[in-house]
């Protein structure tokens, strides 16, 4: 069954006929938000391979965006351990995610300019620039049929990894072109039609959850014309197949896999010019490529040398999403692992308080022996930290702001420590804000013209939280990554010995319907 899905049926009648002569279907395979599940690579370059050798169809790969960070090869590596993989996986074309941006961009371009890979993307541009940075578009001939790969990052990027993209003056450095970016979309589509191209598949990373500014990949599709298929990524979505109106009523596809390579994204392009898209679970998959296997191996061992010191052993899960679902949990409601990681900021600081944004608390850690690599996968970003004075006022706005979609995920969410609060999902009001009361022992009202110490990440202070904190003292800045802060609360406060203390949320969330 497997086999006949994925077109590897051999084509005896076809054995001895010229290639040139040969007409037959096209496979795209793809990526998205993969976030250094980098045992994925192996498979879908084997199965590209194996499809290849079965000469039932050509084959090929691409990505569409955030593969960089989201875990631990990448936190250890700033990205370059991915690069090393994804540089022996012969993309057709790659676009980015906003999280390539984590590391800035002069670090971006330079490990993208290593993947040995056509970077395509419509919207990245200079600030003041009239060209953009990378080609939008590149054509690939497959089959006698030419192809162009379109591709587009998110605008919201500009808000979601602010840092990378304004300095220390607020001046716009670099721009995703939010006032236009359907129409260079639309302006890269014409020009790859213009060129020759039979058919354009649209490489986005722009995702299914309408964000603030207005985007989403059903949008981008309703708003153009000229595309044949969307490759989604950003939201996380697993969605084999769904359709969309353009702006010419034609009814067009749109795929997403997941994450972490939980799926490969197989687009067939038949003889007759069909679109289909269907998903395979990476599990499924029975081919490996020795060579990006050979890699991967080579990466593991040394990360190995780096992650495997014990740490701590646990009874429980520490919870960041939903594992049925994927959905990330910790970006709407308190969770352990979140209770966990705003303790151990908390503490590094000595602070009064600390706020966490749930994007930052990336993946579940499973229960039994945990190791430094478990901790590096729960908080992957190298996000360091910092100490702030902040009015209860603007404590208010934190919470105020980035609570006000829930219980629709948001990455600013608010996980805390030495703190708690009530979030009304009807009226999007903040109530019943207490703060720890070290002294007296207990939680006390807070007070909007008191001034409290807060422990942040740099990122929370510089493109989270919606800019609540960005006029507030700066107490201290430290060189301390999230990982060996929560490593060294484990380790150093706790003994290496959670106990029941994390086995359930300790209730500093209320979420009122």
């Amino acid at each position: 069954m497997l086999a006949a899905t994925l077109l590897l049926t051999s084509c005896a009648t076809l054995k001895n006929r010229p290639v040139a002569q040969r007409q037959k279907s096209i496979v795209v395979l793809y990526d998205n938000d993969v976030h250094c599940g980098i045992d994925g690579y192996a498979k879908m370059a084997g199965l590209r391979d194996a499809i290849n050798k079965s000469d039932t169809a050509y084959a090929t790969v691409i990505s569409s965006g955030d593969y960089l960070q989201g875990g631990t090869s990448g936190a250890i590596s700033r990205g370059q351990y991915v690069v090393d993989i994804m540089r022996n996986m012969n993309y057709a074309a790659i676009t980015i995610g906003n999280h390539e941006f984590d590391y800035g961009v002069p670090h971006m371009k330079k490990l993208l300019s290593e993947v040995n890979a056509p970077v395509v993307v419509a919207n990245f541009f200079d600030a003041g620039a009239d060209k953009a940075y990378y080609p939008a578009y590149v054509m690939k001939t497959m089959g006698g049929k030419r192809i162009a790969f379109v591709g587009a990052v998110t605008p919201e990027t500009m808000i979601l990894e602010k840092f990378a993209f304004y300095n220390e003056q607020d001046e716009m450095i670099y721009d995703l072109k939010p006032e236009t970016f359907y129409a260079l979309v639309q302006q890269a589509v014409d020009e790859a039609r213009k060129s020759g191209a039979d058919y354009v598949v649209m490489l986005s990373h722009v995702g299914e959850q309408t964000q603030s500014m207005g985007f989403d990949s059903h949008k981008l599709i309703a708003a153009t014309r000229g595309i044949d298929v969307v490759l989604d990524g950003h939201s996380h979505s697993v969605i084999p197949h769904d359709e969309v109106a353009n702006l010419d009523g034609k009814i067009i596809g749109i795929t997403q896999t997941g994450t972490q390579f939980a799926n490969i994204g197989k687009l067939l392009i038949t003889k007759d010019g069909r679109f289909s898209t269907t998903l395979i679970p990476s599990s499924e998959v029975p081919y490996e490529n020795e060579q990006v296997k050979a890699t991967t191996d080579s990466i593991k061992t040394l990360m190995n040398a780096v992650i495997n010191r014990e740490v701590c052993s646990i009874d429980y899960d520490l919870e960041v999403m939903d594992e049925a679902s994927g959905k990330f949990i910790v970006r709407c409601r308190e969770t352990n692992a979140g209770d966990l990681v705003a303790d151990a900021f908390r503490w590094v600081l000595d602070a009064e308080i600390s706020l966490v944004n749930g994007g930052g608390v990336r993946n579940n850690v499973f229960a039994g022996r945990k190791t430094y690599g478990d901790i590096v996968n729960l908080v992957p970003y190298d996000n360091k930290m910092m100490k702030m004075e902040a009015t209860g006022a603007a404590i208010m706005d934190v919470l105020r702001l980035n609570t006000a979609i829930t219980p629709e995920p948001d990455g600013n969410f608010p996980q805390c420590s030495g703190i708690r609060y009530t979030i009304h999902t009807g009226s999007h009001e903040i109530s019943d804000v207490q703060i720890w009361d070290k002294e007296k022992g207990e939680y006390v009202d807070i007070d909007l013209q008191k001034t409290y110490t807060v422990a942040i990440n740099d990122y929370c202070r510089h493109s989270g939280f919606c800019g609540a904190l960005k006029n507030s003292k700066v107490l201290q800045n430290t060189n301390i990554f999230m990982r060996d802060a929560v490593t060294d609360f484990i380790e150093k406060e706790l003994g290496g010995n959670l106990g029941d203390t994390y086995a359930k949320p300790q209730g500093r969330i209320t979420i009122v319907p």
